[in-house]
């Protein structure tokens, strides 16, 4: 059974945007098995995704810098890291529903890449690349600090830095990275809980809880660096 493709008119209604050029819309979530080796760089989003990977991160970088105003260089890097990292994009691209728009190859189809990260991260990506080439960076920009300004939080920079402390003190000594691992998960689909443990060789896991996996292996990471009082909340 052929996988059914939403019109991209659906598309544009999700994200808010209505394109000029319908080219750039299509070849925006147009995945490079979905045509002719020779066309891959004219058709694909493969252009398109570099392009919006630098045009989020300038975005990013300046929300940041506004909403974040005693934030030091190294709380807004984490921040950053935070919002415009693969799995972000590809949080938000499930949130618009945009795989079911990707045109993909027979194979890659079959194979489910309409639901795989790295896909939806690019498409992501690449949407906002080809509405800075259609109405340059105020449009994309609006889309931008609608999606990803979204998922601020105030305590983003915090909760990174447990899990990269985490990262860091077991390298320091030595250890393989830490695992996390998910517990259990309970809940409704549209509001679940997760919970998950931390694990570094030759010591005692810890867990935590929260509303996204992510959540909840950086609370883990700080119950760990808290239980071995290596850690201080800032």
């Amino acid at each position: 059974m052929s996988r059914r493709i939403k019109p991209l008119s659906g598309l544009e209604e999700r994200i808010g945007y209505r394109f000029g050029s319908q080219d750039l819309l299509a070849q925006a979530v147009t995945h490079s098995s979905a045509v002719a080796p020779t066309k891959r760089t004219a058709q694909s989003y493969q252009r398109l995704e570099f392009l919006g990977d630098r045009v989020l991160g300038l975005v990013v970088a300046d929300l940041l810098n506004r909403e974040m105003p005693d934030a030091n260089e190294g709380e807004l890097s984490r921040a950053l890291n935070a919002l415009v990292r693969r799995e972000t994009c590809a949080e938000v691209a499930r949130d618009l529903d945009i795989g079911a728009f990707v045109r993909l190859g027979e194979a890659e189809a079959r194979t489910g890449g309409a639901d795989k990260s790295a896909i939806l991260a690019d498409v992501a990506e690449a949407l906002i690349g080809a509405i800075y080439l259609d109405a340059g960076l105020e449009a994309a920009a609006g889309f931008v600090t609608r999606e990803f300004g979204a998922r601020m939080d105030p305590a983003t920079s915090r909760r990174a830095d447990a899990k990269t402390a985490l990262q860091e003190w077991a390298q320091a000594r030595g250890l393989e990275p830490p695992s996390y691992d998910e517990v259990t998960r309970s809940g409704p689909d549209h509001a679940p809980v997760f919970v998950i443990a931390v694990s570094v060789a030759g010591f005692e896991a810890a867990t935590a809880e929260g509303p996204s996996k992510k959540l909840a292996e950086h609370q883990a990471a700080e119950a760990f660096l808290r239980r071995e009082s290596i850690w201080r909340r800032g």
